[in-house]
Order: C-alpha cells, then structure tokens, then sequence
C-alpha cells in the first residue's frame, strides 16, 4: 500500500503546481496536522483514495472549516486495507488551545484507547501530530515532544511512526528519520511518500474504524462523510 503522508507545509508541488493524474498512485493519503483544511479537501478531491488526519495544534479553523470529504482519526483506531492506524493529535501544551494537552491529559487519551488496542491487536502505524520527547523533537516549550508516546511505542511496538510538527527549516540539525527499539520514526512536514504491505487479515477487517466511544466494531466507508460514529 503506498501511502502519502503530509504535514505543516502545503507543497506546492501537489498544490498550486499540480499536474491531473499526481495523486492516482496512492492508496492512502495521512496527514500529521496544520495543513488548511482546503488543501486537504483537495487532495481527496483529485486523489483516488481517502484522507485520515489529526490535529496539529494551529487546526482550531477545522472546528469551524473541517476539510471537506476527508476523516479525523483522532483518538481512534482505523483498519484500512488490513493496516491498523492509531491517530492522537495536538502538541504539548504551551498556551491555550483546543489541541494542546499537558503530559498527563495525553497520558489520560491513551489509557481510554488502550482498549481499542488491544481489540485490534495492535497498531502498525501511529499518527501524531507532535513527536516523541527526545525522538526528533525540540527543546522549546513549542516543540517538546510528549514522554508518554515513548512510552506507547515501548509497549504496542508498531513499525511506523508519522508526525510533524517541527518543520525542517528550524535548523540546520533537523533529522526526519528516527529509530526507537521496534519503531521507524519519519517526520513528514510538508510530504514523505512510504510503501507498507497490506496487511493479510478477513477482507471483511480491512476497512473499519474502532472508536473508543462506542467500544465497538464499525464499518468504515471512506468516501461516505456520515458514516462516523462519535
């Protein structure tokens, strides 16, 4: 399954340089968070699959303006073509904001999912918007990155981590590849396309979403706005 993942950064090569048919080759597009929400309406309107995303801690305007056709993942779990996703959006908090959450209020979002987790069996991609503390992070209190993803991905072990957050041109010291124990770590400001297998489960399993909600199995329709369950 090829995925492109995007975050931050609106590129103009998939944007105001885009060329028709630039989008046909992924299966999934996944975006890490502060991205207008038009730019994300458009990617699922010339693409030929759908748009998961989460919170970056500048989309309050989502509250309002929500990218049209696309669908938030965070807090949930999705099974898409047999992969399991697990968005927890926002960045540590360091003033008011609807998507900036203390170390202890992130701690709190993961113990309501866990068992979501362990429904699914355990995650193979995390989506965050901020990184791990200490795993491509930075040490103002913008961009600290929060201690208790260490911690998750200590325990689930998925073997891929996307984010954001912190943007390339901060300084000349940004890495975009981390590796933590089980865990490849890929910061994806502005895009970063990656191949991961589709998993071999019931194809009735492939697309699902489990909300921590509902404690319950739920067919997930992508391109079907009114299919989510909160």
């Amino acid at each position: 399954m090829k995925i492109l993942a995007v975050s931050d950064e609106e590129s103009p090569y998939l944007w105001e340089h885009y060329v028709p048919g630039r989008l046909k080759e992924y299966d999934l597009i996944i975006s890490a968070g502060d991205l207008k929400p038009d730019y994300l309406s458009f990617l699922v309107t010339m693409a030929r699959c759908p748009v998961l995303f989460v919170h970056g801690n500048h989309d309050e305007v989502y509250d309002s303006h929500p990218p049209e056709g696309c669908d938030c993942i965070d807090d949930s779990l999705v099974i898409y073509n047999g992969v399991r996703i697990l968005g927890l959006g926002g960045c540590m908090r360091y003033h008011p904001g609807n998507y900036q959450y203390s170390e202890q209020e992130m701690v709190r979002k993961i113990r309501k999912i866990r068992h979501v987790i362990k429904k699914a069996g355990g995650v193979d991609i995390l989506v965050t918007h901020s990184p791990a503390r200490g795993l491509g992070d930075r040490d103002d209190p913008a961009h600290i990155g929060f201690t208790c993803f260490r911690d998750l991905l200590s325990d689930v072990k998925p073997p891929l981590m996307l984010h954001g957050h912190v943007h390339p041109q901060y300084d000349f010291s940004f890495v975009r590849e981390h590796f933590f124990e089980d865990t490849r770590i890929i910061n994806v400001s502005d895009r970063f396309v990656i191949e991961v297998p589709e998993a071999d489960h019931d194809p009735k399993e492939h697309n699902k979403i489990i909300w921590k909600t509902k404690h319950k199995f739920k067919d997930f329709d992508p391109w079907e706005k009114n299919s989510r369950v909160i």
